[in-house]
């Protein structure tokens, strides 16, 4: 069995900031010594709306060449770390539908003990960020997953204060992430790459 833990990094995100978010956690897993895989869902909203938010429209351009998500991402992934923005402290309609089209794996029962975890940005203060990840968190029990979050296991995480997750209040896509959300986001990742290399250990004794 390949030692090597294998992490698929899954986001959505409008205007960057989700993304920039998603980069940190691909960085962090990597440095962990992971395989990383960075994909983004597709996109769901008609192409006026887009274009009608310059913002919306520069990050679509600037991450045309990063691959979209398919569910053999999650096959071939010991650890999945999903992304969103909130909506109305739940994720976004877009990684809802990838995560729709997943029912094949989880009836094969091909989608258990593997490491979950995930992320989130909000437009506002709080603003549903522990929601958003909550109720992404519910998919991940009902897939038989294990949820691995940053807690309070680094004093970094008191600053940051979110211990279900990394979270980033970015004043409507104004606000890039600081270094406390994309410490939170390494953080995260990091815990998930070491749960899923020791769950490795352990089924390959």
């Amino acid at each position: 069995m390949d030692g090597q833990v294998k992490v698929a990094v899954i986001y959505y995100s409008a205007t960057g900031i989700t993304y920039q978010m998603a980069q940190a956690a691909v960085e962090a897993a990597g440095e962990a010594g992971a395989e990383v895989r960075l994909r983004k869902v597709r996109e769901l909203a008609p192409d006026e709306a887009i274009r009608s938010n310059s913002g919306w429209q520069a990050h679509r351009l600037e991450t045309q060449d990063v691959m979209e998500a398919q569910p053999d991402d999650l096959s071939w992934a010991d650890v999945v770390i999903m992304g969103s923005p909130t909506r109305y402290g739940m994720i976004a309609a877009q990684l809802k539908q990838f995560i729709d089209t997943t029912g094949p794996l989880w009836a094969a029962g091909a989608l258990a003990d593997k490491v979950y975890s995930g992320f989130t940005s909000t437009a506002t203060l709080h603003g549903g960020q522990e929601a958003t990840l909550l109720s992404l968190y519910t998919v991940f029990y009902h897939w038989g997953g294990i949820v691995v979050t940053p807690g309070y296991t680094d004093p970094s995480q008191f600053v940051a204060g979110n211990p279900y997750g990394a979270s980033h209040t970015s004043n409507n896509g104004e606000v890039a992430p600081d270094h406390v959300a994309l410490a939170a986001t390494a953080l995260t990742a990091k815990r998930a790459v070491l749960m899923g290399a020791a769950l490795k250990r352990g089924m390959a004794g």
